[in-house]
């Protein structure tokens, strides 16, 4: 069996030119995989074209290779790949997953240079996916391929999946969930399963839940110059949002596990969008709506949160005359016309957080490997929602995550990702495979 030091002095370094090469290409079809329906389907395939045309030649079945190479398809255009270098133990196997191979949108007035094509300044790799996600897709997939080209005799079965539809959560049975539901991945449950979709090449512990929520406030229209014949729905938002936010964090406030895991923040309420019907600026509208999302950290319930809020609402519909007011005739009572203002509230689809498991054997090999290359290790967590580990954790995998682009980048203007982040990422993967031979 290949020793550490074989393992590693085998798989080397990332060799530069064929990842910057590989990367050229799919930022070149990062324009066909911007996903955001039903205007933008992204069309996986054009990258799965270029995985392809690197791995192929390694293949068992068109290149007298040892890799495993299956691309399965549940939508036209739309493929995931699976790529498997077998090992000799059966039963021994680690999996980098969660390279997806669509992107969120890009403006190309908004850039300071094409999103669509690669450009290079200095050590930075600029356009749409170079961090988020493509650049991963090229870093793994030079990874396999040097395995195919090595042949390194190693215990363990190494595993890459690259993926369809993570940035749309809308449409489903595209993806890895699809993947799994058909069993595809089944055995990966049998070793540490990396996820490799985050970013600034440390350790990401935790992720949080997501429960976007809609406020409709209904209250009587009337002239501005008449204020005590309305109900200002403006007003009774600002207010029952107020009181409903401060009784959020009464019941979830921060919670003693956030700082094991190094939360930046803990789970939060608040508003993001607010809309009227419209009107005159002399004129109180009738009705309003305000909405903005839940971020909840993974020690806490989603369906307990959603159930608390509606609690909360329908107290305050109840007892609206004892909330507060603004002004000698704000009021959300008219009695003397038998009218009520009122509240609804509403959730879109929620998801829940993951906090990983910190004792597995797959967190500590990742903390090693990454003090081991990028000099020290600070795990850390977010509340930022990726539902699709929460999935996974769910059904039996041991999730790690990590990832080599630049957080500062994600889904932003300008995207880039820095060589050096993604050679050192190179180096961690060699080390995981390394220290489990032993």
């Amino acid at each position: 069996m290949a020793s550490t030091t074989d393992v590693k002095e085998t798989l080397a370094e990332l060799n530069r030119d064929s990842f910057v090469s590989l990367l050229s290409k799919l930022i070149g079809e990062s324009k066909f995989v911007q996903n955001n329906p039903p205007d933008l389907i992204p069309e996986e395939d054009r990258v799965v074209k270029h995985v392809l045309d690197v791995l192929l030649p390694f293949s068992t079945t068109t290149g007298g290779g040892p890799l495993v190479v299956n691309h399965v398809t549940y939508f036209p255009g739309r493929g995931n790949v699976i790529v498997e270098y077998p090992g000799t133990v059966p039963g021994k196997i680690l999996s980098f997953v969660g390279c997806h191979m669509d992107v969120v949108t890009a403006n190309p007035n908004d850039w300071e240079f094409d999103p669509f094509s690669l450009s290079i300044e200095g050590d930075k790799l600029r356009g749409r996916g170079t961090t988020d996600c493509l650049g991963h897709v090229a870093l793994v997939t030079e990874l396999m391929r040097k395995l195919g080209e090595t042949k390194p005799k190693l215990k363990s079965t190494v595993v890459a999946v690259f993926i369809a539809n993570e940035e749309n959560s809308s449409i489903s049975g595209v993806g890895v969930d699809a993947l799994v539901k058909d069993g595809l991945l089944n055995k990966l449950k049998e070793g540490p399963l990396y996820w490799i979709d985050t970013a600034d090449k440390q350790p990401c512990v935790g992720t949080g839940g997501m429960i976007p929520w809609k406020l409709q406030v209904t209250g009587k229209l009337f002239h501005s110059g008449l204020a005590h014949k309305a109900i200002n729905p403006l007003e009774l938002a600002m207010e029952s949002l107020k009181e409903i936010q401060s009784r959020f964090y009464r019941d979830f406030p921060p919670h003693p596990r956030e700082l094991v895991y190094g939360y930046a923040t803990p789970s939060t309420m608040k508003p993001t969008q607010w809309s009227y019907p419209g009107g005159g600026i002399n004129q109180i509208p009738a009705e309003c709506t305000v909405s903005g999302d839940v971020r909840l950290t993974p020690f806490y319930n989603v369906k307990d949160v959603m159930k608390k809020l509606q609690e909360h609402v329908d107290d305050i519909n109840d007892n609206i005359e004892k909330l507060e007011t603004r002004g000698p005739v704000s009021k959300y009572v008219l009695t003397d016309e038998n009218l009520r203002g009122s509240l609804t509230i509403s959730f879109d689809e929620a998801s829940s957080g993951v906090a990983c498991n910190l004792e597995s054997k797959g967190f500590h090999v990742l903390c090693k490997a990454t003090e081991e290359v990028v000099g020290h290790v600070k795990p850390y967590s977010i509340t930022g929602a990726l539902p699709l580990i929460r999935e996974l954790q769910d059904e039996g995998f041991d999730v790690q995550t990590s990832g080599y682009g630049l957080m500062s980048t994600y889904h932003a203007k300008n995207e880039y990702c820095l060589l050096a982040d993604m050679c050192q990422g190179y180096r961690v993967f060699v080390s995981i495979i390394s220290q489990l031979e032993d």
